[in-house]
């Protein structure tokens, strides 16, 4: 078995047929969408390993710039040392690398261990059935307005929606590690995502200011999901949040989600109380390890 370095190739499709027996065995997408992605464009400029048994790629990781990690083993060839050759060729490459473990899986925190790796960040994923959410929009108070992205861009032009998203988002994830410190490239980047749906973007205007999106997302089994939401800080404690989050919801109910999901991070306890209340419940966990 050989471990190679592709600072300057993609991988693409040599990956995906791993991809997809992990998923299948596991239950769970060993990559995220990022790094999905990252397989094929170059743009985002992620450093992959890939672990090679007679020209078969039998375990990949890639390494973004921002020293977050993802990993995957080929089922049948676990617990030969190929994850913790790769995960020690990543932290090589950068020593502060974070390894995420989508599902914490047994494997993954074996893997840990036998490196000495601690649990860094712990994100979780919690889900609602349709039939939970209210029925209905939001109530919004006098002066505010609920519109999509196509609805915005119609009205103030999509270079003028952009900019304010843009403000909004860096406003509201100036503390997140991928969510923050995106500039206009990055965000339409993001907007090629073969299920971007310029109408499950929704925004929420005061006059012609943005105030908060909620950026939603469908999967292809039909879950919907609570992507991002952002409120712009000036809006903060005015009870914008309810309303805001009610907007995404009904956008997903409407369109047929029997189900939705949201990511949140652990220790942020103020949003998993809110989402509790909102009767999410948790049903993943993903971690970092470093």
């Amino acid at each position: 078995m050989t471990v190679s370095i592709l600072s300057a190739h993609l991988p693409g499709d040599r990956v995906r047929a791993l991809l997809d027996a992990a998923e299948k065995a596991d239950g769970i997408a060993a990559f995220s969408e990022a790094f999905v992605q990252g397989l094929d464009d170059a743009r985002l400029r992620h450093t992959h390993f890939l672990a090679e048994d007679n020209g078969q790629v039998v375990a990949c990781a890639g390494l973004a710039e921002d020293g977050s990690a993802e990993l995957v083993v080929h089922p049948q060839r676990r617990q030969e040392g190929i994850g913790e050759a790769l995960a020690e060729a990543v932290r090589a490459e950068d020593s502060d690398a974070g390894l995420w473990a989508h599902g914490n899986l047994p494997a993954a925190q074996a893997m840990a261990a036998s490196l000495g790796l601690r649990v860094d960040r712990e994100l979780l994923v919690m889900g609602i059935d349709a039939e939970e959410i209210p029925a209905g929009g939001p109530d919004l108070p006098e002066g505010f307005e609920a519109l999509n992205y196509v609805e915005a861009g119609k009205r103030w032009g999509r270079d003028v929606v952009d900019k304010q998203w843009l403000e909004v988002n860096n406003d509201a994830f100036s503390w997140h590690p991928e969510q923050g410190g995106w500039d206009l490239e990055r965000l339409r980047r993001a907007m090629e995502a073969e299920w971007f749906d310029p109408a499950g973007v929704q925004l929420l205007y005061h006059g012609d200011e943005l105030a908060g999106f909620h950026w939603t997302k469908r999967h292809p089994d039909g879950t919907g999901e609570v992507y991002v939401v952002g409120l712009a800080s000036r809006y903060r404690g005015e009870g914008m949040g309810g309303p805001l989050m009610q907007m995404g919801l009904d956008h997903l109910v409407q369109a047929g989600s029997a189900q939705v999901i949201l990511y949140v991070e652990a220790d942020n306890e103020p949003a998993v109380k809110r989402y509790r209340q909102l009767g999410f419940a948790v049903r993943e966990t993903h971690v970092v390890y470093r």
